[in-house]
């Protein structure tokens, strides 16, 4: 399968659950946002003290209290796409302090689980030095495959799959306007996705620039691809019979 980040196709529509009821739902890669992205992960980001303002293209910028790291909501701004739906979030870091060059950047759509997101954020939080890492992109499939997902026969190195062929996790080239500390051509990086089925409009997008540690994605990954169930008032409209879901009452 090739990455789908450059192409373009609908956002995902979303269908109410009933109005009082929450759910547990499985798998995570198919829970979607519950409508509420910007709230779960800006609530983690105000727990970890991070500091907010907005800004002057409406968006909403954390900053590390060191001052390395940055996460932005940017859905307001509509800044681009990946596979054909609005980047929501994008976090980046630094390689210290004041610097004005950012060393990586991370993009997630609207759609994404704020679950793997949210244990990213936390991850780079408890970095000292957000822009070094020091495992290889192995670390990255072997956690997925802890999880069940499986590597593509034709791609050893580079690409998993969850069972049910709804989700893949990737090392691609770098799609547009995916930016990079890093100047040399040809770069690659992480890139993960969920869909339906060939063809299908993706449910969500996630892009890792090249200088993003391995095992920073391997946390997201590995908490995309959890099989723990999710709280969920909402649903995709297109998912919920991939669903595994139970009423708490």
């Amino acid at each position: 399968m090739e990455a789908p980040l450059s192409s373009h196709r609908p956002s995902e529509p979303v269908r109410p659950l009933p109005k009082d009821p929450v759910y547990r739902v499985s798998p995570r890669h198919l829970a979607g946002d519950d409508g509420a992205l910007a709230e779960r992960v800006g609530e983690t980001l105000a727990g970890l003290g991070w500091w907010v303002w907005p800004t002057a293209r409406d968006s909403l910028l954390y900053v590390s209290p060191d001052g390395q790291c940055g996460a932005e909501w940017l859905l307001a701004s509509y800044p681009f796409e990946l596979g054909g739906l609005p980047v929501a979030w994008q976090v980046s870091a630094r390689s210290e302090t004041g610097s004005v060059m950012v060393e990586w950047n991370a993009y997630f759509t609207v759609g994404v689980p704020p679950e793997p997101l949210t244990d990213f954020l936390l991850a780079l939080d408890a970095r000292t030095a957000p822009s070094v890492g020091f495992d290889g992109p192995e670390v990255v499939l072997d956690e997925l495959g802890t999880r069940g997902w499986f590597r593509d026969a034709d791609r050893l190195h580079t690409t998993a799959f969850d069972p049910g062929f709804s989700a893949s996790v990737s090392l691609e080239p770098l799609p547009p306007l995916v930016q990079d500390g890093d100047p040399r051509p040809d770069q690659v990086g992480w890139q993960a996705w969920a869909d339906l089925g060939f063809g299908d409009p993706y449910l969500w997008c996630a892009s890792f620039s090249s200088s993003v540690p391995h095992d920073l994605a391997a946390v997201f990954a590995s908490s995309a691809a959890s099989p723990a169930p999710v709280m969920r008032r909402t649903l995709p409209a297109r998912t919920a019979d991939r669903l595994s879901i139970v009423r708490c009452d």
